[in-house]
């Protein structure tokens, strides 16, 4: 584990770069990063699931300053537009929805409440509690794009996106944005993907079989054993490995 923990924390250096979120190297975290905001940030999160070019453009299609413009308004601005499995209607109530909770304080306000009490996964729930809280309004294509608070580890997802928001938000360095207070590097949860489920499992990292919340945390804790105030920088890396196809 030793040589392998010099390999990663070399690709680590290298792959701390501005340089890796480009046109070449497209990422959604480029355009969060463009407003260095937690609500337009969120937004890049949830819909980053899918084509990474598909996701760039249709993240940049969007009119960040929407959020804070009057719900009629936003309806007529998305018109038309659709993403995957949320059509315009969806992204509209979406962007409602996130109005309403910057307006009542944001989502550093709403995630300490849970965190509060249960954690880094009670502060998702919390978040994702309060979200639907704030609109009635329900499709398959919102709640796909909301997810479920989580209720116990065993059998829910690797909740990827959620994983990856707080990443950015707490983090700090060339990539993450360290927009947040409330919580340390050494709290965060992997963000699980297949890219980095399958390389990970080649490396020895992990061994769980399931690309799932359980196997997220013992890739966490497997990572904390190599940097236990930061496990988490070894996520960007091993996502670009996994998307290459490198095998280090």
């Amino acid at each position: 584990m030793k040589i392998l923990k010099a390999r990663l924390d070399a690709e680590v250096s290298l792959r701390n770069s501005t340089d890796e979120l480009s046109i070449e190297k497209p990422d959604p975290l480029m355009i969060a990063r463009t407003l260095r905001d937690e609500c337009h940030s969120l937004t890049c999160a949830l819909f980053a699931y899918g084509n990474v070019q598909a996701i760039v453009a249709f993240l940049r299609s969007l009119d960040a300053s929407l959020v804070d413009a009057h719900e009629h308004d936003i309806i007529q601005s998305t018109s038309g537009k659709y993403y995957r499995f949320q059509n315009s209607e969806d992204i509209a109530q979406w962007l409602i929805t996130l109005g309403r909770l910057k307006r009542q304080g944001g989502v550093e306000k709403s995630f300490k409440i849970g965190y509060d009490k249960e954690g880094v996964l009670g502060g998702i729930s919390a978040v994702i509690e309060t979200l639907y809280d704030l609109n009635p309004y329900r499709s398959q294509g919102y709640t796909f794009l909301i997810g479920k608070p989580i209720k116990r580890i065993a059998g829910t997802s690797a909740m990827k996106r959620w994983m990856m928001y707080l990443r950015w938000m707490v983090r700090s360095d060339s990539l993450d944005m360290g927009l947040w207070n409330v919580m340390k590097p050494h709290e965060l949860i992997m963000p699980l993907d297949t890219h980095t489920f399958s390389l990970s499992q080649k490396l020895g990292l992990l061994q769980r079989r399931q690309c799932d919340l359980t196997a997220a945390l013992e890739l966490t804790e497997t990572l904390r054993s190599f940097d236990p105030n930061d496990p988490i920088k070894y996520d960007f890396a091993l996502y670009r490995l996994g998307q290459e196809g490198i095998i280090i």
